[in-house]
């Protein structure tokens, strides 16, 4: 057996969304349960892995850029090895062998078991599910499937993950069951479309009997989901809401646009109209609910009457919690051939005013809840506050709450009184002699 300190060090660095994240912990569960020399920063390594993102074009760059400055490390002689993984390699591996021969290796974004094995390590499917979190150890992202089956014409997914790919309900439970194990007590359900599930694999939409079966593991005490797709909503999920305390009254609902030229165009197969229908069942369903959406402003040919009426809609529905990005006119959409005829500037300038009317929004949602007191689970200790975030903001992407206290622990609930707000975050006191619950 080769000495520990002859092994190489390897680093894995994660670019773009959570289902990346997911992907690389696998990875380095794979590693370390393979014996393998882990360490933490690139500057330690002899081997860096970069699990790559090639969404939209900025996610691309930022890739990019992170193998470029592996490829100056290693002629700098710092790394011996550079593996590329994940979507971009998927999506332009040919390119990419061609313009950066300095990489070594490239693998497309399902090949785990390549990846591994390219590092010296045998893969173990007996391993399934498990992990090495690179998360604050109480919460954790929960695959729930892989890839998607919807046309949206702007979106290069399809491309990069291939067709949608329910896990089976078992294995997902036994996961959540290892994860409920090492301490987590947060789980962020993700996938490209998380409400397709069971589709594939059981012939119908099973998103309700999942939730109402993790509702059941008994150390997880938040179930937060995301990235639920709106055309054909399985309204028996609000059901297991109203049922299930454990489930956060949160979902990340993401619309795209709401003018129906161009919902027609984007191919996202709802209307306005059916999107408001939704809406409002969802909060009569379940009156506490935040919703939270994102939106993609400059897409072909998307006109003033277009965008005014995205902005009114914003106004009316009055989300929780909102991201826009502008369009990325992503080779192989059914939207390239569109062309991208609006200007950058004109897509900023968009998405710009649509964020300033969401910012009134949040605040006066925000201020609306200084007085009140609310359960925060504490993510981070931070100049003199304990950072946290209530059950209506998921980690990374929306608000936090700053709380005084004393002895306040990273990983712990408490009940806390909020004292201030401002548009994107909330101030509070944890209540006098309140325990950790």
């Amino acid at each position: 057996m080769p000495d520990v300190k002859s092994k190489p060090k390897i680093n894995v660095i994660t670019m773009g969304c959570a289902k990346n994240l997911v992907d690389s912990e696998v990875l380095l569960g794979q590693l370390r349960r393979g014996s393998a020399r882990l360490v933490g920063e690139v500057d330690e390594a002899d081997v860096a892995v970069i699990n790559t993102c090639g969404f939209i074009e900025a996610a691309k760059q930022e890739s990019i850029e992170a193998i470029l400055e592996a490829i100056e490390r290693k002629k700098r002689g710092e790394l011996r090895k550079i593996v590329v993984m994940g979507c971009l390699a998927e999506r332009y591996r040919e390119e990419l062998r061609k313009e950066l021969p300095e990489v070594d290796v490239l693998f497309g974004s399902n090949e785990l078991q390549e990846v591994t094995e390219s590092l010296g390590v045998d893969y173990k499917r007996e391993l399934l599910g498990e992990r090495l979190l690179t998360t604050p150890s109480h919460f954790a992202y929960l695959k729930i499937s892989e890839g998607c089956d919807h046309p949206c014409s702007f979106c290069a997914i399809p491309l990069m993950r291939g067709k949608h790919r329910t896990k089976p309900l078992e294995q997902l439970l036994k996961e959540a069951e290892h994860l409920a194990s090492q301490g987590v007590k947060e789980l962020i359900l993700i996938a490209q479309d998380s409400t397709y599930y069971g589709m594939d694999l059981y012939g119908k939409r099973a998103l309700s009997q999942l939730l109402m079966e993790l509702g059941r593991v008994g150390a997880i005490e938040w179930i937060r989901l995301m990235y639920a797709y709106p055309a054909k909503f399985p309204l028996d999920v609000l059901e297991v809401f109203r049922q299930n305390p454990k489930l956060c009254r949160y979902i990340d609902l993401p619309l795209q646009h709401a003018s129906d030229n161009v919902l027609r165009s984007m191919r996202r197969g709802i209307t306005n109209r059916a999107m408001r229908d939704l809406i409002f069942r969802m909060k009569n369903a379940i009156p506490d609910l935040a919703i939270r959406t994102t939106f993609i402003v400059g897409y072909p040919d998307e006109t003033e009457h277009d965008f005014e009426t995205l902005c009114n809609f914003v106004r009316e529905m009055e989300f929780h919690r909102v991201g826009v990005f502008t369009y990325s006119h992503e080779e192989g959409t059914t939207a390239f051939p569109l062309g991208d005829t609006i200007p950058q500037e004109v897509k900023e300038q968009r998405r710009d005013r649509l964020m300033e009317i969401q910012q009134e929004i949040s605040e006066r949602r925000n201020r609306s809840l200084i007085g009140s007191k609310h359960r925060v689970v504490i993510d981070r200790l931070e100049r003199g506050f304990a950072v946290g975030r209530t059950q209506w903001d998921a980690p990374e992407i929306d608000q936090e709450v700053y709380v005084s206290g004393k002895n306040l622990k990273p990983g712990k609930f408490y009940d806390v009184t909020m004292t201030d707000a401002v548009e994107y975050d909330l101030y509070g006191n944890v209540v006098s002699g309140a325990e950790d619950l």
